[in-house]
């Protein structure tokens, strides 16, 4: 009979103890004690293995050195970081146990790469500099949101300003150009036999939105490799696999034409029904709470792979420059209506080219996003470029080859048991023109993580990662 009292008071208790952690992350956030820093890549550009040796990063502090330009930790305020419980129980958590674990194996190992959105809340300790802010506190303490999602969720978002008809003459646009001309054919090939005017069925919808799907599959894949692919949820399902919001895609008929019932504007609207439920869920529900975002690159690949390759990259990296809400955010507007002012691009796997490549790493990034970045720029926007290595993997050794000094690193490439020394070639500071493709110019070589041996550094090197972590982190930590 004491069963209601008990549960009823259980609940009050619940209750309270929500409403006081909402309280709490209202207030961290009022007074900018809580920054989401949300880390999303291109195709296989590294994400998993940046965001674990970041956390391993601030975990290990000031210990051995290992941070030098990251501004709290050169001026001896840095008091420590560690992993608390993440505010969110409905997202997965990012799994850093298991994949430092896989770095910090005898043999290392890469970890498996993250398809889903997944997040780790990390609180980081250290003493204010102001002179006001020392006296009022000895130390305080921020708690950093890192949230890690695809990068095909971000490039979904300007679908949000497309209608069904103009998205599907985009992508016919793009399927007349190599690679997707030939990888597209079976899909279009379907396309040519089925009218967009006759009565929708399940059966018809569900086979051509399957040939579209295989389409944008061999597309992502190896050793194609594209990356401006929509919709994304198409590559990365999860729970809506076989739902009627993917069963659609790009037809060729015109608004007007289309037919009450017909296959056209059947997925003209299950199109509107994605962007609803879908798109615009994800960007109500996380995008427009970001603070700051790092997008991660490897231009490694993309200049391997050839000028249509390359081409997509940079389509890729101007449609995500186009998502954001511009502008500083102030106190006010931070509780309702959180926005992006610190973006960072980065270069990802810095290591597999000699050090004195790096720059022409990081100017070659710059020269891709520099239309929109100055735009972003001008309304108060943070835009910044670097050349990064998550965790090294290489050595850059210096010899004389025919008379000249070169520049050579030493390392396991992907695949091999034994370590090499070679050439990597050179980086262009520019974007190349189309005959600088010739000849294969371009062979960079993906690496191993290095054997760890029993005495080796516990801390994990890395390159301009405390650089990084200035840019996105430095002013809160003042």
């Amino acid at each position: 009979m004491w069963t209601t009292p008990n549960l009823e008071k259980n609940t009050f208790g619940s209750l309270v103890t929500e409403a006081r952690k909402s309280l709490e992350d209202l207030l961290y956030l009022a007074m900018d004690r809580r920054v989401r820093l949300a880390v999303t890549g291109l195709n296989q550009a590294g994400k998993t293995v940046f965001i674990t040796s970041l956390i391993h990063q601030l975990l290990q502090g000031a210990r051995l050195g290992g941070l030098p330009f990251f501004q709290v930790v050169a001026e001896g305020r840095f008091q420590g970081a560690k992993t608390v419980l993440q505010p969110n129980m409905a997202i997965a958590a990012f799994r850093y146990d298991l994949f430092i674990q896989s770095l910090m194996d005898h043999p290392s190992a890469w970890p498996k790469a993250t398809d889903g959105l997944s997040e780790i809340r990390l609180a980081i300790r250290f003493r204010p500099s102001g002179m006001l802010h020392s006296r009022l506190r000895s130390s305080t303490t921020i708690h950093l949101d890192i949230i890690d999602y695809p990068g095909e969720w971000l490039l979904d978002l300007p679908l949000l300003g497309q209608d069904f008809f103009q998205w599907s003459n985009e992508v016919f646009d793009l399927c007349e150009h190599a690679p997707r001309r030939d990888l597209a054919q079976p899909w279009l090939d379907h396309l040519s036999r089925l009218d967009p005017l006759q009565h929708a069925e399940e059966g018809t919808l569900r086979q051509a939105s399957r040939l579209f799907t295989d389409f944008l599959l061999a597309c992502k894949r190896e050793p194609v490799g594209l990356s401006y692919l929509q919709p994304g949820r198409f590559l990365i399902p999860g729970d809506l696999k076989d739902t009627p919001l993917l069963t659609f895609c790009p037809i060729r008929c015109s608004a007007d034409s289309a037919k009450a019932g017909s296959v056209a504007q059947v997925m003209a609207e299950r199109f509107e029904s994605y962007k609803e439920r879908v798109v615009r869920r994800f960007y109500q529900d996380h995008f427009s709470h970001f603070d700051r975002q790092i997008v991660l690159v490897d231009l490694l690949k993309g200049l391997n792979r050839g000028p249509d390759h390359f081409s997509d990259m940079s389509r890729s990296l101007k449609s995500i420059l186009k998502n954001f809400d511009y502008g500083r955010a102030s106190l006010i507007s931070r509780l309702w209506q959180p926005r992006i002012d610190r973006l960072l691009f980065v270069a990802t796997k810095a290591d597999h080219v000699a050090a004195n490549q790096h720059g022409n790493m990081e100017r070659l990034l710059a020269r891709m996003v520099m239309d929109h970045a100055n735009e972003a720029a001008f309304h108060g926007v943070k835009v910044e470029t670097m050349a990064i290595a998550s965790v090294v993997s290489t050595e850059t050794v210096v010899k004389e080859h025919q008379g000249r000094r070169l520049s050579f690193v030493r390392g396991r490439p992907k695949g091999r048991a034994e370590e090499v020394l070679l050439f990597p070639g050179e980086i262009p500071e520019k974007i190349p023109r189309p005959e600088a493709w010739q000849g294969e110019r371009f062979n960079f070589l993906e690496f191993e993580p290095r054997v760890r041996g029993l005495e080796a550094d516990d801390r994990l090197p890395h390159l301009r990662l405390d650089l990084a972590l200035d840019f996105l982190l430095g002013d809160k930590l003042t």
